[in-house]
């Protein structure tokens, strides 16, 4: 029974890259770019965004899940699924608010290869300042061209040293 509940949160957890993927591109950069356009304004003297509210669309869903997965001490598998989005939006905020953005100045100078291919993306898909003709629409995981590049890059780095 472990075991399933496990492979239930991860398999949560890869779905919700998809979800991601799919409600950044169609709602985000969609019918709701109203909360989203403020993220990909070069500059803002504020520290939170519209945009921020998308923490409590993606958030909620996952108390909720836990919450109904949990009832008189009976424990279903929306627990499980719940965790699982709720740990996927735990990794948003570590890789995109704090890495990739630099909400708060941890992991300024990685080299490595993996989160230096989700930092070019990332830039890449914050090129575009409309809503139109975005790229690079996922998390964890973009165009294996981003992590080739990186690889090239910190390939260079260490030639310098």
């Amino acid at each position: 029974m472990i075991i399933t509940n496990i492979a239930i949160v991860i398999l949560t957890f890869v779905v919700m890259e998809g979800i991601t993927w799919m409600t950044h591109k169609y709602v985000m950069h969609g019918f709701l770019w109203v909360l989203h356009s403020d993220h990909h304004k070069k500059d803002h003297d504020h520290v939170m965004e519209r945009n921020d509210a998308f923490f409590l669309i993606f958030g909620v869903p996952g108390f909720l899940l836990c919450l109904m997965g949990y009832q008189n001490g009976v424990v279903n598998p929306l627990l499980w699924i719940g965790l699982g989005v709720s740990l996927y939006g735990l990794a948003y905020v570590m890789v995109h608010d704090i890495f990739i953005h630099q909400r708060l100045k941890w992991f300024t100078r990685s080299k490595n290869v993996y989160l230096m291919g989700l930092r070019k993306a990332h830039k890449v898909h914050h090129k575009h300042l409309g809503k139109e003709d975005g790229e690079c629409f996922g998390m964890l995981w973009v165009p294996w061209k981003y992590f080739q590049e990186a690889a090239r890059a910190r390939k260079a780095m260490k030639g310098v040293a």
